[in-house]
């Protein structure tokens, strides 16, 4: 591949297209993908990629069009994705868990000119339909036996001449829809050459290798036999970053991507295909995932699955305790534990790094081009004992997506020098070390999902019988915290936990609805309608802890060790449709 398209030493003016297309030139016959007995080489993916790519342009797509994803993690979406990258299209990340007034919502928002899903989402695509319009071009995934609308069958699709290499630059650009604290999901704006240059310690930093400054080292890297092969296994869905950036730098590298058969966490099959595959690079969100995966480690009926391959694990952005990476290490003892404090809007802010018992206590240390700013936004990353909030000053996106106001919040410009700073605590212990305060806002992480407590307030303030309401989130060992409402009936009317839980599952996505629901008479609100959140906090532990009759009404507990578990679990159960793939 000519260095014309990204000059020698500055991989920051790369395009993943241009990447993938080279590395998929110099090892044209190795494993690109494993799913489901299914393998694609580079050969093939890159063919299937370019042939995709020709039906969008027939479809008039190209740069800055919008490419709707509404898919587990499959094959198909790493093919979309190539696809859109080729032609300067950007993918729209949709979370496979909405229900059609959202993904309504989300199209309205993103206005994409075409969208992928999987026939088994159809209710929801469906429902969307009936709100807005439907992109011009809709391809569907079969993965059940149910029919193809709407959208015409994704395989037609891959049936044109294959599209020749276009040179994409590294402007291009690549949306990620994240929750955020504002309700409404909002896209932060990377370009492929931020991104690139923001991923090369994830990508080269296990191997013994110095990061590559041309495009000719990055496929002479991505082609070396005598380097270990990386075999990545995403278990978070593509739509989050941490599993979407992961293999993708997977691919940077020539390495394998597997994806499950299923659209739910099957720890059992997901620690086979780490033995079959021989898995290398493990993709994990916090205890939610972990935990079912030691579990059945643990209580394994039958020969344990030989999970010592695996060289790194990797989460980030959910609790990801010291007793699961203990017991983890017992059955991975090779493996590098990485729990990473990031964001969608950009960083690495800390990474925590175990690579035996011996460093556990875990603890994040500081990561190069990361501060602290202290209340008047001097940097107090060296002072002991100083509080303030994680910044960073690397490579990072543009911004929030048609969002001026968000962005020169979120991304400010301190002392000539631009900052991201999504709003994270910390306290600082020296050495470069933190400790996690939590985020200032009131955004509830469940499972490594976004949940805006306005949102699912608003679905309750309008179940008749409801004259207040309040959602907070409650920390938990495995989901990281659940949410939690607390509702106060009208006069003489009964409300039943249930019926709101219900309700909630009627409007929106399955982890928003409310793990417990307590009923109380009386929120204690000052004259302006403000609520002390401490105090209401406490009064919600209090009550789950000894409760009273008619106060709380807590949902189902989580599934059985062995049950099925979502993709990314969710605490609540999740009535979004499933299928096979």
């Amino acid at each position: 591949m000519p260095d014309r398209v990204v000059p020698d030493g500055d991989l920051g003016s790369a395009n993943y297209a241009t990447v993938w297309d080279a590395v998929a030139e110099a090892v044209p016959d190795r494993t690109a993908i494993v799913a489901a007995g299914r393998t694609m080489t580079y050969r093939e993916l890159e063919a299937a990629a370019a042939r995709l790519a020709t039906t969008l342009v027939a479809h008039g797509l190209g740069p800055d069009s919008r490419v709707a994803v509404f898919m587990y993690n499959r094959p198909e979406y790493l093919v979309t994705l190539y696809a859109a990258y080729k032609v300067g299209a950007i993918p729209v990340n949709i979370n496979f868990r909405y229900g059609g007034t959202e993904l309504a919502e989300l199209l309205e928002l993103s206005r994409p000119e075409a969208l992928v899903h999987p026939t088994s989402l159809r209710a929801a695509v469906l429902d969307a339909s009936r709100r807005t319009a439907l992109p011009g071009l809709v391809l569907a995934v079969p993965d059940d036996d149910g029919p193809l609308e709407p959208g015409r069958p994704f395989a037609d699709a891959l049936t044109a001449e294959p599209l020749p290499p276009r040179d994409q630059g590294p402007e291009r650009k690549i949306f990620m829809f994240t929750g955020g604290t504002t309700g409404r999901p909002k896209a932060v704006v990377w370009t492929h050459g931020n991104l690139f240059d923001s991923q090369q310690f994830s990508i080269y930093g296990s191997l013994p290798v110095t990061p590559p400054r041309t495009l000719e080292e990055v496929t002479r890297i991505a082609a070396r036999e005598d380097l270990p092969r990386t075999v990545c296994l995403p278990l978070p869905p593509m739509m989050h970053a941490t599993a979407l950036f992961n293999v993708m730098n997977a691919v940077v590298l020539g390495g394998t991507v597997v994806f499950l058969p299923s659209a739910r966490l099957d720890p059992r099959g997901a620690l086979e295909a780490i033995e079959t595959h021989g898995v290398t690079r493990l993709i994990v969100a916090g205890n939610a995932v972990v935990g079912p995966l030691v579990e059945a480690l643990e209580h394994a009926v039958g020969p344990r699955p030989d999970v010592s391959a695996l060289g790194t694990v990797l989460s980030s952005g959910m609790t990801w305790s010291d007793d699961l990476k203990r017991r983890l290490l017992t059955f991975a003892p090779h493996a590098t534990l990485i729990d990473i404090v990031g964001a969608s809007e950009g960083g690495p802010f800390a990474y925590g790094v175990v690579r035996g018992p011996q460093d556990l206590p875990c603890r994040p240390r500081l990561a190069p081009g990361a501060v602290v700013l202290g209340p008047d936004r001097t940097e107090v990353q060296d002072v002991t004992g100083a509080t303030g909030v994680l910044a960073y000053r690397g490579q990072m996106p543009l911004g929030y997506h048609e969002d001026p106001a968000r962005t020169a919040e979120v991304y400010p410009t301190i002392r000539g020098v631009r900052h991201v700073v999504p709003g994270d605590h910390v306290r600082v212990l020296g050495d470069g070390y933190v400790e996690m305060l939590g985020r200032g806002s009131g955004v509830i992480n469940t499972g490594g999902e976004k949940v805006y407590p306005a949102e699912v307030e608003e679905v309750l303030l309008a179940v008749d019988g409801v004259a207040d309401a309040v959602v907070v989130g409650l920390p938990d060992e495995r989901w990281g915290e659940v949410v939690t409402a607390v509702v106060v009936p009208e006069p003489g009317a009964t409300v039943e936990p249930e019926e709101l839980r219900a309700a909630v599952g009627a409007r929106l996505a399955g982890y928003k609805k409310p793990r417990h629901v307590l009923v109380v008479d009386r929120l204690e609100r000052s004259p302006s309608g403000k609520l002390d959140m401490r105090g209401l906090r406490a009064r919600v532990r209090d009550l789950l802890t000894s409760p009273v009759p008619g106060a709380t009404a807590p949902a189902p507990s989580a599934p059985p060790v062995g049950a099925p578990a979502p993709l990314v679990p969710v605490p609540s159960d999740d009535p979004s449709p499933r299928g096979a793939r």
